[in-house]
């Protein structure tokens, strides 16, 4: 009986393991892709490669990704996206057998359902009852970071996930800051969610600002 001749690889694979199945979205620190097991394919995965290019500009990027990092392994919340691993070694094998190495990553768990900025946009205002039902979940994850002095400073509609069980999670710590959290001067955040005192450059509690920037977001969801 003939065999047949292999076939040819497809996708991009990710540490030999991850198929890279499509792109989830980029920003100017990193690009996000979905990834598969190859050894289970129900096991779907969100892999954030950091930018090559950003992580060369100065110490403090190099800083940021670690403490993004620092931050991941110390949050354990249904309402948190959850960090499966890291590391500085990365590589993807191209389907024409190019290899990129040496890639910085932080693989995350997969949320289906996408953005609550795309459902909001889908579904524009939502009413009260919904945004209670969305509120009651963003102040119990809100809650628990700051009780683990961790503030986010970027919260916004595209920094949350919603799977399709309509379940909420923040992802996206880039601008997070942990334990020092009360007396804060750096310009974070996103200027249509931000606070005044840190448009202003006063010094800021970061609990407060991000509870200015979830008003925001319940304003817009109701």
């Amino acid at each position: 009986m003939q065999q047949k001749p292999p076939q040819p690889q497809q996708q991009p694979i990710f540490n030999n393991q991850y198929e890279i199945l499509k792109s989830l979205g980029e920003g100017n620190t990193s690009k996000v892709y979905l990834g598969r097991d190859l050894t289970n394919p129900q096991h779907l995965v969100a892999i954030k490669i950091l930018r090559d290019e950003f992580l060369k500009r100065d110490e403090h990027t190099i800083l940021s990704v670690q403490n993004e990092i620092t931050i991941l392994q110390s949050l354990d919340h249904s309402g948190i996206v959850r960090m499966l691993e890291f590391g500085d070694s990365g590589h993807v094998l191209k389907p024409s057998g190019r290899v990129i190495p040496n890639l910085v990553y932080i693989m995350m768990e997969f949320v289906q359902g996408g953005l609550l900025f795309d459902l909001c946009e889908l579904m524009a205002a939502m009413g009260e009852d919904t945004g209670r039902f969305f509120a009651n979940q963003m102040l119990d994850a809100i809650d628990y970071m700051h009780s683990n002095r961790t503030v986010h400073r970027d919260l916004k509609l595209e920094n949350i996930l919603v799977d399709d069980h309509l379940n909420l999670k923040i992802a996206d710590f880039g601008f997070a800051s942990h334990k020092s959290i009360d007396c804060l001067k750096s310009y974070r955040g996103t200027l249509t969610y931000m606070a005044p005192e840190i448009k202003e450059g006063k010094v800021y509690k970061g609990t407060q600002v991000d509870l200015f920037s979830f008003g925001v977001i319940l304003f817009i969801i109701v």
